[in-house]
């Protein structure tokens, strides 16, 4: 069957011009993925927008409700980077309602995709890193209380290492946080996960796909999970304007086949989220984020 995409319009919040956070790839993506036969017209799955309680499984109170009511005090706002408008509040509750969709479609079928998040630099506590929620931890959260998981692993590709995913969830042995990313690249201050891989500026696509090949088959087998969130950060890329990795679109191609299919092999439902990306040409960034959807389909 198709692979199961969950987008939401409100995925493309209005932000001032010339901001440095490419917002219209959201839309631009789900508008690829239509033109190149990867999604039909009309059959994207919408999310109903995340519930504070589903918020506040990851992140204090206090901070989800100065998010619902647009009320962020300013120095969360510096440390976010984005206008706390209330739709840029609502796009955070819809991408994070989009992952938990995307997960759910996964045990379902196998595998399924979002058309956003990644957001690992938000922490429990406060936003950071143009991520407002949690998507991942908030869905692993959610799905751990309705009982549907009891493991989960995350494995996240984006250049920059997934800090507020590990914070969130460092108290929980059973989630197994997987991070491979550039080791000078932000945030300065790294928060261990389970198992980070800190990775030389400059490395190409042979050397990047040795270091996964290393490490993912084990930590599958060794720690068994129910699911696997995959952050497909495309950040990596060598002409990324905010990555310090040297991996082509062709390099992009191979890790996402190999993590798909290692995890899929492995019998082990796979969400899809698309992490980080940083190019002036939009059309050319949500193309390479595509490259994840068309790799999942092929396996859905």
């Amino acid at each position: 069957m198709p692979l199961a995409v969950v987008h939401h319009p409100a995925y493309c919040a209005e932000i001032p011009a010339g901001h440095r956070f490419p917002m219209n790839k959201f839309r631009r993506l789900a508008e690829v993925l239509v033109e190149e036969g990867i999604v039909a017209p009309g059959s994207y799955r919408q999310p109903v927008p995340a519930p504070a309680e589903w918020v506040a499984l990851a992140h204090e109170r206090a901070y989800v409700d100065q998010v619902f009511a647009a009320a962020v005090p300013p120095g969360i706002v510096r440390e976010i980077g984005l206008p706390m408008s209330e739709a840029v509040g609502f796009r955070a509750r819809c991408a994070t309602a989009g992952t938990v969709l995307t997960a759910t479609l996964a045990l379902e079928h196998g595998i399924a995709c979002n058309t956003a998040g990644g957001s690992h630099h938000a922490r429990r506590a406060h936003g950071a890193g143009f991520c407002v929620f949690n998507d991942v931890a908030v869905a692993i959260r959610v799905l751990m209380a309705d009982g549907a998981i009891r493991r989960a692993m995350v494995v996240d590709l984006d250049v920059h290492q997934g800090d507020g995913t590990a914070e969130i969830l460092a108290c929980t042995p059973s989630v197994f946080t997987l991070s491979m990313h550039a080791r000078r690249n932000y945030p300065v201050r790294k928060v261990a996960s389970t198992l980070d891989i800190a990775l030389e500026d400059g490395l190409g696509d042979a050397a990047y796909l040795d270091e996964l090949r290393r490490a993912l088959p084990q930590a599958l087998q060794s720690f068994r999970p129910d699911i696997v969130f995959y952050n497909a950060g495309v950040d990596p890329h060598g002409d990324d304007r905010l990555g310090r990795l040297s991996l082509s679109d062709e390099g992009l191609e191979a890790r996402e086949r190999f993590v798909i299919g290692t995890v899929r092999r492995a019998g082990i439902p796979l969400a899809g989220v698309i992490g980080g990306g940083y190019l002036e040409d939009i059309d050319r960034l949500a193309r390479r984020h595509a490259i994840l959807h068309a790799v999942a389909a092929e396996f859905a």
